[in-house]
Protein backbone atom coordinates (compact mmCIF):
# COMPACT_ATOMS: atom_id res chain seq x y z
CA UNK A 1 0.00 0.00 0.00
CA UNK A 2 2.73 2.18 1.03
CA UNK A 3 3.45 2.74 -3.28
CA UNK A 4 -0.12 3.88 -3.41
CA UNK A 5 0.09 6.53 -0.71
CA UNK A 6 2.26 8.95 -3.36
CA UNK A 7 -0.60 8.97 -5.88
CA UNK A 8 -3.04 10.09 -2.75
CA UNK A 9 -4.31 13.28 -2.58
CA UNK A 10 -3.39 15.22 1.22
CA UNK A 11 -7.20 14.62 2.30
CA UNK A 12 -7.44 11.21 1.59
CA UNK A 13 -3.64 10.43 3.41
CA UNK A 14 -5.38 12.47 6.42
CA UNK A 15 -8.18 10.32 6.47
CA UNK A 16 -6.48 7.10 6.30
CA UNK A 17 -4.34 8.09 9.34
CA UNK A 18 -7.72 8.88 10.63
CA UNK A 19 -8.94 5.29 10.32
CA UNK A 20 -5.67 4.16 11.67
CA UNK A 21 -4.99 2.73 7.80
CA UNK A 22 -1.53 5.05 7.72
CA UNK A 23 0.99 5.80 10.38
CA UNK A 24 2.42 8.93 9.89
CA UNK A 25 5.81 7.86 10.37
CA UNK A 26 5.97 4.98 7.77
CA UNK A 27 4.04 7.57 5.49
CA UNK A 28 6.85 10.78 5.80
CA UNK A 29 9.21 7.56 5.43
CA UNK A 30 7.96 6.92 1.94
CA UNK A 31 8.02 9.83 0.90
CA UNK A 32 11.68 10.15 2.59
CA UNK A 33 12.97 6.94 0.41
CA UNK A 34 11.13 8.11 -2.86
CA UNK A 35 12.33 11.46 -2.89
CA UNK A 36 15.76 10.10 -2.75
CA UNK A 37 15.34 7.02 -5.01
CA UNK A 38 13.63 9.24 -7.91
CA UNK A 39 16.45 10.84 -10.65
CA UNK A 40 14.91 14.03 -10.72
CA UNK A 41 15.30 14.94 -6.61
CA UNK A 42 18.21 17.66 -7.54
CA UNK A 43 16.29 19.20 -9.47
CA UNK A 44 12.93 19.41 -7.46
CA UNK A 45 14.45 19.97 -3.88
CA UNK A 46 16.88 22.23 -2.86
CA UNK A 47 17.11 20.63 0.27
CA UNK A 48 15.16 17.75 2.42
CA UNK A 49 14.87 18.34 6.31
CA UNK A 50 14.11 14.29 6.81
CA UNK A 51 15.01 14.66 10.42
CA UNK A 52 12.25 17.90 11.25
CA UNK A 53 10.05 15.59 8.93
CA UNK A 54 10.52 12.58 11.21
CA UNK A 55 9.89 14.19 14.25
CA UNK A 56 6.99 15.90 13.40
CA UNK A 57 5.55 12.41 11.61
CA UNK A 58 5.82 10.73 15.01
CA UNK A 59 4.81 13.55 17.16
CA UNK A 60 1.39 13.10 14.62
CA UNK A 61 1.74 9.28 15.19
CA UNK A 62 1.46 9.99 18.81
CA UNK A 63 -1.32 12.04 18.14
CA UNK A 64 -3.62 9.87 15.83
CA UNK A 65 -2.88 6.96 18.65
CA UNK A 66 -3.82 9.02 21.88
CA UNK A 67 -7.06 10.36 19.50
CA UNK A 68 -6.16 13.64 19.69
CA UNK A 69 -5.26 14.83 16.06
CA UNK A 70 -5.50 18.21 15.20
CA UNK A 71 -7.50 17.96 12.05
CA UNK A 72 -7.39 16.16 9.06
CA UNK A 73 -3.89 16.71 7.19
CA UNK A 74 -2.13 16.13 10.86
CA UNK A 75 0.38 14.00 9.75
CA UNK A 76 0.30 14.84 6.02
CA UNK A 77 3.72 15.40 4.34
CA UNK A 78 4.08 18.42 1.98
CA UNK A 79 7.01 20.55 0.53
CA UNK A 80 7.50 24.37 1.14
CA UNK A 81 8.56 26.44 -1.93
CA UNK A 82 12.73 27.72 -1.19
CA UNK A 83 11.31 31.71 0.28
CA UNK A 84 9.54 30.41 3.01
CA UNK A 85 12.16 31.09 5.87
CA UNK A 86 13.06 27.55 8.60
CA UNK A 87 14.60 27.71 11.31
CA UNK A 88 18.50 26.37 10.84
CA UNK A 89 17.69 25.26 7.20
CA UNK A 90 19.31 27.73 4.55
CA UNK A 91 16.53 29.30 2.53
CA UNK A 92 17.44 30.67 -0.80
CA UNK A 93 14.89 31.93 -2.70
CA UNK A 94 16.60 30.44 -6.24
CA UNK A 95 19.44 32.57 -5.43
CA UNK A 96 23.02 32.94 -5.76
CA UNK A 97 22.58 36.55 -3.48
CA UNK A 98 21.25 34.91 -0.64
CA UNK A 99 23.52 31.53 -0.58
CA UNK A 100 24.09 29.94 2.66
CA UNK A 101 21.34 32.38 4.09
CA UNK A 102 20.41 30.71 7.26
CA UNK A 103 16.43 32.17 8.79
CA UNK A 104 16.22 31.97 12.69
CA UNK A 105 12.32 31.06 12.71
CA UNK A 106 10.18 29.56 10.62
CA UNK A 107 7.73 31.83 8.86
CA UNK A 108 4.51 32.13 10.01
CA UNK A 109 2.51 30.61 7.32
CA UNK A 110 4.57 27.44 8.28
CA UNK A 111 4.13 27.79 11.99
CA UNK A 112 0.90 27.61 11.08
CA UNK A 113 0.90 24.36 8.93
CA UNK A 114 3.27 22.98 11.59
CA UNK A 115 0.97 24.00 14.44
CA UNK A 116 -2.47 21.73 12.38
CA UNK A 117 0.21 18.48 12.25
CA UNK A 118 1.76 18.84 8.76
CA UNK A 119 5.12 17.54 7.87
CA UNK A 120 7.59 19.42 6.38
CA UNK A 121 9.67 17.07 3.88
CA UNK A 122 11.89 19.72 2.59
CA UNK A 123 12.80 22.91 0.27
CA UNK A 124 11.83 22.97 -3.28
CA UNK A 125 13.58 24.65 -6.11
CA UNK A 126 12.36 27.95 -8.12
CA UNK A 127 12.73 31.15 -10.58
CA UNK A 128 15.27 32.76 -8.86
CA UNK A 129 13.76 35.22 -6.36
CA UNK A 130 10.26 34.26 -7.57
CA UNK A 131 10.87 36.61 -10.76
CA UNK A 132 9.72 34.65 -13.70
CA UNK A 133 6.55 32.79 -14.65
CA UNK A 134 8.84 29.86 -16.10
CA UNK A 135 10.41 28.19 -13.58
CA UNK A 136 13.95 28.10 -15.80
CA UNK A 137 16.92 28.57 -13.71
CA UNK A 138 20.07 29.19 -14.51
CA UNK A 139 21.34 29.48 -10.98
CA UNK A 140 19.93 26.61 -9.79
CA UNK A 141 17.78 23.96 -11.06
CA UNK A 142 15.26 23.42 -13.75
CA UNK A 143 12.26 21.32 -12.83
CA UNK A 144 10.94 19.95 -15.82
CA UNK A 145 6.77 19.81 -16.54
CA UNK A 146 5.50 16.17 -15.40
CA UNK A 147 4.38 16.09 -19.55
CA UNK A 148 7.59 16.97 -21.55
CA UNK A 149 10.95 16.32 -19.54
CA UNK A 150 12.57 18.58 -22.50
CA UNK A 151 10.50 21.65 -20.93
CA UNK A 152 10.65 23.84 -17.97
CA UNK A 153 8.19 23.16 -15.29
CA UNK A 154 6.12 26.68 -15.01
CA UNK A 155 7.54 29.73 -11.98
CA UNK A 156 8.08 30.60 -9.84
CA UNK A 157 7.14 28.02 -7.73
CA UNK A 158 8.40 24.92 -10.23
CA UNK A 159 9.68 22.84 -7.55
CA UNK A 160 6.43 23.09 -5.42
CA UNK A 161 4.30 21.77 -8.40
CA UNK A 162 7.00 19.15 -9.67
CA UNK A 163 7.26 17.79 -5.80
CA UNK A 164 3.59 16.65 -6.16
CA UNK A 165 3.29 15.66 -9.68
CA UNK A 166 5.94 13.42 -9.63
CA UNK A 167 4.65 11.66 -6.42
CA UNK A 168 7.38 13.05 -4.10
CA UNK A 169 5.12 15.13 -1.52
CA UNK A 170 0.85 15.51 -0.94
CA UNK A 171 1.16 19.05 -1.59
CA UNK A 172 3.32 22.04 -2.38
CA UNK A 173 3.37 25.30 -0.80
CA UNK A 174 4.09 27.84 -3.28
CA UNK A 175 3.71 31.98 -3.73
CA UNK A 176 2.69 33.61 -6.58
CA UNK A 177 3.15 37.35 -7.41
CA UNK A 178 2.18 37.23 -11.00
CA UNK A 179 1.12 33.76 -11.72
CA UNK A 180 3.85 31.82 -9.99
CA UNK A 181 0.89 29.46 -8.01
CA UNK A 182 -0.76 28.89 -11.24
CA UNK A 183 1.05 28.36 -14.01
CA UNK A 184 3.52 25.78 -12.35
CA UNK A 185 -0.66 24.09 -11.61
CA UNK A 186 -1.62 24.58 -14.83
CA UNK A 187 1.56 22.88 -16.89
CA UNK A 188 1.67 19.80 -14.31
CA UNK A 189 -2.20 18.99 -14.13
CA UNK A 190 -2.61 20.36 -10.61
CA UNK A 191 -5.17 22.22 -8.45
CA UNK A 192 -3.49 25.79 -7.68
CA UNK A 193 -4.97 28.43 -5.07
CA UNK A 194 -4.04 31.87 -5.68
CA UNK A 195 -4.86 33.82 -2.19
CA UNK A 196 -6.34 37.64 -1.82
CA UNK A 197 -3.05 40.08 -1.16
CA UNK A 198 -3.13 40.00 2.80
CA UNK A 199 -4.98 37.07 3.54
CA UNK A 200 -2.02 34.88 4.56
CA UNK A 201 0.92 36.03 6.36
CA UNK A 202 4.77 37.66 4.42
CA UNK A 203 6.09 37.20 7.20
CA UNK A 204 9.24 35.24 6.83
CA UNK A 205 8.44 34.97 3.31
CA UNK A 206 11.13 36.59 1.25
CA UNK A 207 9.83 38.96 -0.76
CA UNK A 208 9.71 40.11 -4.36
CA UNK A 209 7.09 42.68 -4.50
CA UNK A 210 4.78 43.28 -1.25
CA UNK A 211 1.91 44.90 -2.72
CA UNK A 212 1.55 42.11 -4.95
CA UNK A 213 3.35 38.85 -2.92
CA UNK A 214 0.43 35.72 -1.89
CA UNK A 215 1.02 32.54 -0.58
CA UNK A 216 -1.39 29.36 -2.22
CA UNK A 217 -0.93 26.38 -2.18
CA UNK A 218 -0.02 23.64 -5.44
CA UNK A 219 -2.58 20.37 -4.78
CA UNK A 220 -3.98 17.52 -6.58
CA UNK A 221 -7.64 18.43 -5.16
CA UNK A 222 -9.68 21.47 -4.41
CA UNK A 223 -10.54 19.68 -1.25
CA UNK A 224 -6.49 19.63 -0.58
CA UNK A 225 -6.66 23.36 -1.48
CA UNK A 226 -8.96 24.04 1.03
CA UNK A 227 -7.62 22.46 3.66
CA UNK A 228 -4.32 24.06 2.97
CA UNK A 229 -5.43 27.57 2.93
CA UNK A 230 -7.18 26.50 6.47
CA UNK A 231 -4.04 24.73 7.51
CA UNK A 232 -1.53 28.20 6.30
CA UNK A 233 -4.12 30.91 8.16
CA UNK A 234 -4.82 28.68 11.47
CA UNK A 235 -8.24 28.63 10.15
CA UNK A 236 -11.50 26.78 9.25
CA UNK A 237 -11.76 25.38 5.95
CA UNK A 238 -14.49 26.14 3.81
CA UNK A 239 -17.11 23.77 3.39
CA UNK A 240 -17.69 22.37 0.15
CA UNK A 241 -20.12 20.21 0.51
CA UNK A 242 -23.49 20.27 -1.76
CA UNK A 243 -21.37 21.91 -3.93
CA UNK A 244 -23.09 22.69 -7.53
CA UNK A 245 -22.31 25.03 -10.83
CA UNK A 246 -26.71 25.07 -11.53
CA UNK A 247 -27.38 28.67 -12.05
CA UNK A 248 -23.29 29.95 -11.11
CA UNK A 249 -22.93 32.60 -13.42
CA UNK A 250 -19.88 32.54 -15.14
CA UNK A 251 -18.07 35.79 -17.56
CA UNK A 252 -15.59 34.32 -20.41
CA UNK A 253 -12.96 37.38 -20.56
CA UNK A 254 -12.17 38.17 -24.11
CA UNK A 255 -9.68 40.74 -25.16
CA UNK A 256 -5.88 40.17 -23.87
CA UNK A 257 -7.25 36.77 -21.76
CA UNK A 258 -8.26 35.41 -24.94
CA UNK A 259 -5.91 36.92 -27.52
CA UNK A 260 -2.80 34.83 -28.84
CA UNK A 261 -4.50 31.60 -26.77
CA UNK A 262 -2.62 28.72 -28.52
CA UNK A 263 -4.45 26.01 -30.35
CA UNK A 264 -3.64 23.55 -27.43
CA UNK A 265 -4.93 25.88 -24.45
CA UNK A 266 -7.68 26.65 -25.97
CA UNK A 267 -9.06 23.33 -27.47
CA UNK A 268 -8.81 22.26 -23.19
CA UNK A 269 -10.40 25.75 -22.13
CA UNK A 270 -13.21 26.02 -24.30
CA UNK A 271 -13.78 21.80 -23.82
CA UNK A 272 -13.63 22.89 -20.28
CA UNK A 273 -16.40 25.61 -20.78
CA UNK A 274 -19.18 22.82 -22.31
CA UNK A 275 -18.76 20.82 -19.28
CA UNK A 276 -19.25 23.14 -17.35
CA UNK A 277 -22.32 24.58 -19.19
CA UNK A 278 -23.48 20.66 -19.15
CA UNK A 279 -23.19 21.15 -15.15
CA UNK A 280 -25.43 23.77 -15.06
CA UNK A 281 -23.34 27.10 -15.37
CA UNK A 282 -24.42 30.14 -17.66
CA UNK A 283 -21.61 31.41 -19.56
CA UNK A 284 -21.17 34.49 -21.01
CA UNK A 285 -18.65 36.58 -22.73
CA UNK A 286 -18.12 40.52 -21.87
CA UNK A 287 -15.34 42.53 -22.04
CA UNK A 288 -13.67 44.39 -18.95
CA UNK A 289 -11.41 47.66 -20.73
CA UNK A 290 -9.81 47.74 -17.01
CA UNK A 291 -8.04 44.72 -17.21
CA UNK A 292 -6.39 46.11 -20.34
CA UNK A 293 -5.53 49.74 -18.81
CA UNK A 294 -4.28 47.49 -15.24
CA UNK A 295 -2.04 45.27 -17.71
CA UNK A 296 -0.47 48.60 -19.15
CA UNK A 297 0.80 49.22 -15.32
CA UNK A 298 2.77 45.96 -14.78
CA UNK A 299 5.88 46.90 -15.67
CA UNK A 300 5.99 49.95 -13.59
CA UNK A 301 4.39 48.29 -10.58
CA UNK A 302 6.39 44.86 -10.50
CA UNK A 303 9.12 45.89 -11.40
CA UNK A 304 10.04 49.37 -9.69
CA UNK A 305 8.89 47.68 -6.39
CA UNK A 306 11.33 44.86 -7.33
CA UNK A 307 13.89 46.72 -8.00
CA UNK A 308 13.57 48.59 -4.19
CA UNK A 309 13.70 45.61 -2.83
CA UNK A 310 16.40 44.13 -4.21
CA UNK A 311 18.84 46.68 -6.04
CA UNK A 312 21.31 46.95 -3.12
CA UNK A 313 21.90 42.78 -3.36
CA UNK A 314 22.06 43.07 -7.01
CA UNK A 315 24.02 46.22 -8.10
CA UNK A 316 26.79 44.85 -4.99
CA UNK A 317 26.75 41.49 -6.85
CA UNK A 318 25.41 41.43 -10.33
CA UNK A 319 27.35 39.08 -11.59
CA UNK A 320 25.71 36.49 -9.36
CA UNK A 321 22.24 36.92 -10.63
CA UNK A 322 20.93 35.16 -14.10
CA UNK A 323 20.81 38.14 -17.04
CA UNK A 324 16.96 37.53 -17.83
CA UNK A 325 16.50 38.27 -14.22
CA UNK A 326 19.11 41.04 -13.84
CA UNK A 327 17.59 43.03 -16.79
CA UNK A 328 14.00 42.05 -15.52
CA UNK A 329 15.02 43.99 -11.94
CA UNK A 330 17.35 46.93 -13.49
CA UNK A 331 13.90 47.47 -15.87
CA UNK A 332 12.22 49.10 -12.17
CA UNK A 333 15.28 51.24 -12.17
CA UNK A 334 13.36 53.75 -15.13
CA UNK A 335 10.43 54.34 -13.42
CA UNK A 336 10.40 57.78 -11.84
CA UNK A 337 8.53 57.89 -8.20
CA UNK A 338 6.24 59.96 -9.76
CA UNK A 339 5.19 57.50 -12.57
CA UNK A 340 4.91 54.74 -9.77
CA UNK A 341 2.78 56.56 -7.62
CA UNK A 342 0.51 57.79 -10.21
CA UNK A 343 0.28 53.96 -11.07
CA UNK A 344 -0.75 52.90 -7.93
CA UNK A 345 -3.80 55.35 -7.89
CA UNK A 346 -5.03 54.57 -11.38
CA UNK A 347 -4.89 50.93 -10.50
CA UNK A 348 -6.88 51.31 -7.36
CA UNK A 349 -9.50 53.20 -9.70
CA UNK A 350 -9.37 50.44 -12.11
CA UNK A 351 -10.21 47.49 -9.48
CA UNK A 352 -13.44 49.29 -8.14
CA UNK A 353 -14.52 50.00 -11.48
CA UNK A 354 -13.87 46.21 -12.14
CA UNK A 355 -15.54 44.99 -9.43
CA UNK A 356 -18.64 47.09 -9.85
CA UNK A 357 -18.37 45.06 -13.21
CA UNK A 358 -18.59 41.74 -12.24
CA UNK A 359 -20.61 42.47 -9.51
CA UNK A 360 -23.39 40.27 -10.69
CA UNK A 361 -20.94 37.55 -11.89
CA UNK A 362 -19.79 34.06 -9.80
CA UNK A 363 -16.19 33.94 -10.90
CA UNK A 364 -14.75 35.26 -14.50
CA UNK A 365 -12.81 32.48 -16.43
CA UNK A 366 -9.84 32.34 -18.59
CA UNK A 367 -7.34 29.60 -20.18
CA UNK A 368 -4.74 29.56 -17.16
CA UNK A 369 -1.79 29.77 -19.77
CA UNK A 370 -1.91 30.90 -22.87
CA UNK A 371 1.08 28.56 -23.96
CA UNK A 372 2.67 25.33 -23.61
CA UNK A 373 5.37 24.82 -21.43
CA UNK A 374 8.42 26.20 -22.76
CA UNK A 375 11.31 24.21 -24.05
CA UNK A 376 14.56 24.08 -21.11
CA UNK A 377 17.28 24.06 -23.78
CA UNK A 378 16.07 27.04 -26.20
CA UNK A 379 15.42 29.24 -22.86
CA UNK A 380 19.10 29.40 -22.11
CA UNK A 381 20.32 30.04 -25.67
CA UNK A 382 17.40 32.50 -27.26
CA UNK A 383 16.88 35.86 -25.69
CA UNK A 384 13.88 37.06 -27.51
CA UNK A 385 12.01 33.64 -26.85
CA UNK A 386 12.42 33.93 -23.46
CA UNK A 387 11.20 37.20 -23.19
CA UNK A 388 8.40 36.23 -25.29
CA UNK A 389 7.43 32.94 -23.71
CA UNK A 390 7.53 34.82 -20.19
CA UNK A 391 5.28 37.46 -21.28
CA UNK A 392 2.80 35.25 -22.81
CA UNK A 393 2.91 32.80 -19.35
CA UNK A 394 1.80 35.45 -17.07
CA UNK A 395 -0.68 37.62 -19.50
CA UNK A 396 -4.09 35.63 -18.00
CA UNK A 397 -2.31 35.19 -14.30
CA UNK A 398 -1.29 38.60 -13.69
CA UNK A 399 -4.69 39.49 -14.45
CA UNK A 400 -6.00 38.71 -11.31
CA UNK A 401 -3.23 39.73 -9.48
CA UNK A 402 -3.32 43.30 -10.68
CA UNK A 403 -7.31 43.35 -10.19
CA UNK A 404 -6.68 42.04 -6.49
CA UNK A 405 -9.11 38.97 -6.96
CA UNK A 406 -8.43 35.23 -5.60
CA UNK A 407 -7.77 33.00 -8.22
CA UNK A 408 -7.73 29.16 -8.53
CA UNK A 409 -6.45 26.89 -11.78
CA UNK A 410 -7.98 23.65 -12.48
CA UNK A 411 -7.00 20.95 -15.25
CA UNK A 412 -9.19 20.58 -18.03
CA UNK A 413 -8.20 16.64 -19.29
CA UNK A 414 -5.64 18.33 -21.64
CA UNK A 415 -2.12 18.18 -20.75
CA UNK A 416 -0.41 21.42 -19.30
CA UNK A 417 -3.74 23.22 -19.84
CA UNK A 418 -5.79 24.76 -17.63
CA UNK A 419 -8.78 27.06 -16.59
CA UNK A 420 -8.55 30.06 -14.60
CA UNK A 421 -11.61 31.17 -12.16
CA UNK A 422 -11.15 34.20 -10.85
CA UNK A 423 -13.16 36.22 -7.92
CA UNK A 424 -13.78 39.01 -6.26
CA UNK A 425 -11.21 39.71 -3.15
CA UNK A 426 -11.12 37.64 0.25
CA UNK A 427 -14.31 35.67 -1.03
CA UNK A 428 -12.09 32.16 -1.42
CA UNK A 429 -14.34 30.19 0.31
CA UNK A 430 -16.83 30.89 -2.19
CA UNK A 431 -14.50 30.35 -5.48
CA UNK A 432 -13.40 26.74 -3.77
CA UNK A 433 -16.88 25.64 -3.41
CA UNK A 434 -17.55 26.70 -6.77
CA UNK A 435 -14.22 24.92 -8.20
CA UNK A 436 -15.31 22.07 -6.34
CA UNK A 437 -18.36 21.97 -8.44
CA UNK A 438 -16.21 22.56 -11.28
CA UNK A 439 -13.48 19.33 -10.80
CA UNK A 440 -16.67 16.81 -11.19
CA UNK A 441 -17.87 18.88 -13.93
CA UNK A 442 -13.90 18.24 -15.64
CA UNK A 443 -13.62 15.01 -14.88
Amino acid sequence: MSKAWLKMTAADLGRGIGAGEINPVTLAQTYLEAIKAHPLQHRIYARLTEERALAEAKAAADRAKSGNRRGVLDGVPVSWKDLFDTAGVVTEAGSALLAGRVPDEDAEVLKNATEAGLVCLGKTHMSELAFSGLGYNQVTESPPSVNDPDSVAGGSSSGAATSVAFDLAACGIGSDTGGSVRIPSCWNDLVGLKTTSGRLSLKGVVPLCESFDTVGPLCRSVEDAALMLAALEGGKAADLRGASLQGKRLMILKTEAMDGVREEPMAGFMGAVEKLKAAGAIVTKGEAPEVSEALELSAVLFTTEAYAQWHREIEAAPDKVFGEILERFRAGATFSGVEFVKGWMKLRRLRAAYDARMAGMDAVIMPTSQILPPNLERLATDHDYYVDVNLHALRNTRIANLMGGAALTLPTGVPSCGIMFVSPPMSEERLLRLGAAAEVALR
